[in-house]
């Protein structure tokens, strides 16, 4: 799949994000090494600590049915800006695709595509546990 189309993917999926308090509204798009493509926006809470990121929302979608391996993960934001994982979303993501990419896209500057290994070096895994 190519990243335009898993760009697009996220911002549909941004359409669905609940975001009542901050207004910012996130979307992604998580592409298994299977080809399949895993959907997650962003889901606020009163309890701000409860909220849960769409990167962690595409993630856990595609866990809970079975996929382990992804390629990439394209995310979107509706301040039209880059979006960069937060730090947890970097940790969460790094268990499942250390070598895998992420396509960030600015309505001006156009997309950005990094190795997550870029946004989290010297990342934690299972292995690391002795």
């Amino acid at each position: 799949m190519k990243d335009h189309e898993l760009v697009v993917l996220a911002k549909k999926a941004m359409e669905k994000s609940y975001a009542p308090y901050s207004k910012f509204k996130v979307g992604a798009a998580l592409l298994g090494k299977d080809g399949i493509v895993y959907l997650g926006c962003n889901v606020e809470n009163a309890s701000f600590g409860a909220t849960i990121c769409a990167e962690r929302i595409a993630l856990t979608k595609a866990v809970s049915e079975g996929a382990r391996e992804f390629e990439k993960i394209a995310i979107v934001a509706s301040s039209g800006e880059y979006a960069a994982p937060c730090g947890i979303c970097r940790q969460v993501l790094y268990e499942f695709m250390p070598d895998g990419e992420v396509i960030l896209d600015s309505n001006e500057e156009g997309m950005k595509v990094m190795k997550l290994k870029e946004l989290l070096p010297m990342g934690f895994r299972g292995e690391d546990i002795k």
